[in-house]
């Protein structure tokens, strides 16, 4: 079963890369951007048939060592 999962930085987190990213895009010409922020995407797949256990595994990785949960937030999607 194959799953995506998407890392943000909580909305509070100050994001200086996404700020750099976006003041490059403005310089390059690009000037109606709000906001960019940055994240992680990993691609996961795990060997299991049962959608609710391979939902647990998957969260227990983000929880283990995928995500900062400090500081930031994540969204796991069936692919």
């Amino acid at each position: 079963m194959k799953f995506s999962v998407t890392v943000t930085l909580k909305k509070d987190v100050l994001d200086p890369q996404g700020k750099v990213i976006k003041n490059t895009l403005n310089d390059m010409g690009i000037k109606n951007l709000n906001n960019l922020r940055q994240g992680k995407y990993f691609e996961i797949e795990v060997n299991e048939t049962n959608l609710t256990l391979a939902e647990k595994t998957v969260n227990e990785m983000c929880k283990k060592l995928l995500v900062n949960l400090i500081i930031e937030d994540y969204k796991i999607n069936k692919i």
